[in-house]
């Protein structure tokens, strides 16, 4: 792989309002990457307005910061969602991180590696280094970006909430490069009809096959990644989100994270929609709720936004 500048290089793009946005690099040398020039990123927008992301070998995190009169210091790293096959840049990414910027909490849409044996040496890590390293960047650039690294948070929609589980469960694995050993927990986190478990008859099957491959024989490595198993006392407090009617990764999901957060005493707080299906990023049409507006209420009634 090219070395990739972390802060020296900085692209500047223009979001649809017009605000320029940072594009940050990662990684100086991505970690745990294959050189190969057979896969290269592709975006596409399709019928239904989705932009998708595919085959991306150089991760990124997308800056979205508020205007400074409304910024509270809090911040969020925001992880898309697609089966950890592609990514919803926009609907689940930039879409959100703009909601999230108008409030004053200062957002980062990660643009992660999808498991790839052809890109990465291990596969099943590629997704958590670029999560823990967006934590870390952004932690370790909170002072420049008039951040409070104790208010930062990271929010995931379907596969992208099951690596946001995943970094707020195993944020002691440290797969990253970390010599100021900065801490890689996230102070919250937000689950939005997510993936959990790659148990069944929880599991959704796409984004187990991703993660771990055709052979999920392996148990330890199953179970590893169920994340209801992996919390702790030290699992951020969460905000889950999902709905009855999700026929792509089932309810029970949020539920099986939910039981275990109130097992170990961590403070949660869950919303279930009678209907809405999958796939709604900040728009459940079938119906009047805005569980964004919830969402932020959660985030002041525990001080993350003061």
């Amino acid at each position: 792989m090219k070395p990739y500048l972390l802060t020296v290089i900085i692209f500047f793009l223009l979001s649809p309002g017009g605000r320029a946005q940072q594009v940050i690099p990662l990684y100086r040398v991505v970690p745990n990457a294959i050189e190969t020039a057979t896969v290269t990123e592709k975006w596409d927008t399709i019928s239904t307005g989705r932009i998708l992301v595919r085959s991306v070998t150089a991760p990124t995190l997308t800056a979205y910061f508020p205007a400074k009169e409304k910024a509270t210091g809090a911040a969020v790293v925001i992880c898309p969602g697609g089966g950890y096959s592609y990514l919803v840049i926009n609907q689940e990414g930039s879409d959100v991180a703009e909601a999230f910027a108008r409030n004053g909490v200062a957002a980062f849409v990660l643009k992660y590696r999808l498991p790839n044996e052809k890109i990465m040496v291990d596969k099943t890590i590629g997704p958590l280094q670029d999560a823990q390293q967006a934590i870390k960047i952004v932690r370790e650039k909170a002072a420049a970006w008039h951040i409070d690294p104790a208010r930062i948070g990271i929010i995931g929609f379907s596969a992208g909430g099951h690596l946001a589980s995943t970094a707020s469960t195993h944020f002691n694995d440290r797969i990253i490069d970390n010599p100021n050993n900065t801490s890689l927990r996230p102070d919250f986190s937000i689950l939005v009809y997510p993936v959990i478990s790659f148990t069944d008859p929880l599991a959704h099957k796409g984004s187990r096959r991703a993660l771990l491959g055709k052979d999920t024989a392996q148990a330890a490595k199953v179970d590893f990644y169920s994340n209801e198993k992996q919390v702790t006392a030290t699992t951020p407090p969460t905000f889950l989100l999902h709905s009855s009617d999700d026929k792509v990764v089932p309810v029970a999901n949020s539920i099986a994270y939910y039981q275990a957060l109130l097992a170990a005493g961590v403070k949660a707080e869950m919303h279930i929609y009678s209907a809405g299906g999958h796939g709604y990023g900040l728009n459940n049409k079938t119906n009047t709720d805005h569980w964004f507006e919830r969402c932020l209420n959660w985030m002041r009634a525990n001080e993350w936004i003061k």
